[in-house]
């Protein structure tokens, strides 16, 4: 069932009756359909993040500290509700309890790119002779746009527009000041062999956090299915329970 959150423009699948105990927060290119098992039994709200499922695009490039913003405004006034946060709803889930510490009771995070721990790859040598190109206006825009399709990642090459602009400046960003800021328990709960976010990331980011635990989900990958997903609501309901 789709739903306001508050008073706000954001859009949520609702799960359960109000008040919602359970945000949770997607990731990049998903939408909140992707918490229905997870949520099944919970009060809960899955949010359609800007720009994914039904929501409309933010107005300009948000950081993911923006989101955070967003979010905060929607929660104000309800009591601390458990955080469940996928990949880049993830760093959405870190950004929030950070900088609202009132709105969050737990932390449950899963495949969230929490900090690099390898330098990134060098671009393609055709990706950067296109753009040297494109700097001295040797080429136009659709040939720069052409070698993007070529090189870019799956999710930059559906991206377009503000959101690609986002994906940009987000791929960029660390959270490990901000985990040092997060005063509720929080539950890691990845794939062992996730690849977006290594489970080297997770690991480093235990030495951070000042209340964290990091369950390894044996045969695991990225996206929330099969045994991530049990876990996952496992590491929910447990945290509701706290």
């Amino acid at each position: 069932m789709l739903t306001t959150v508050g008073t706000s423009s954001l859009v949520a699948e609702k799960f359960g009756s109000e008040p919602a105990r359970v945000i949770a927060l997607h990731g990049w290119g998903r939408s909140g359909a992707d918490f229905a098992r997870i949520l099944a039994d919970q009060d809960g709200l899955a949010i359609h993040l800007p720009g994914f499922g039904p929501a409309p695009a933010p107005p300009q490039a948000w950081s993911s500290a923006d989101y955070a913003e967003v979010i905060a405004q929607a929660l104000e006034g309800r009591g601390p509700v458990v955080v469940v946060g996928h990949s880049f709803g993830g760093r959405i889930a870190v950004r929030l309890a950070a900088a609202h510490p009132q709105l969050v009771s737990h932390l449950v995070l899963t495949g969230v790119p929490l900090t690099r721990v390898q330098a990134p790859s060098a671009p393609k040598p055709g990706f950067r002779f296109v753009r040297a190109l494109r700097r001295a206006r040797l080429v136009p825009e659709s040939v720069m746009e052409s070698a993007r399709q070529k090189y870019g990642s799956l999710d930059y090459r559906q991206a377009s527009g503000v959101m690609r602009e986002i994906l940009v400046g987000v791929i960029g960003e660390d959270y490990l000041d901000d985990a040092t800021r997060v005063a509720c328990p929080v539950t890691l709960v990845w794939g062992e062999l996730d690849t977006p976010a290594p489970l080297a990331a997770a690991q480093r980011a235990l030495d951070f956090f000042p209340h964290a635990t990091l369950r390894v989900v044996s045969g695991a990958g990225h996206l929330l299915e099969g045994t991530l997903e049990d876990e996952v609501a496992s590491a929910v309901a447990e945290a509701l329970r706290d």
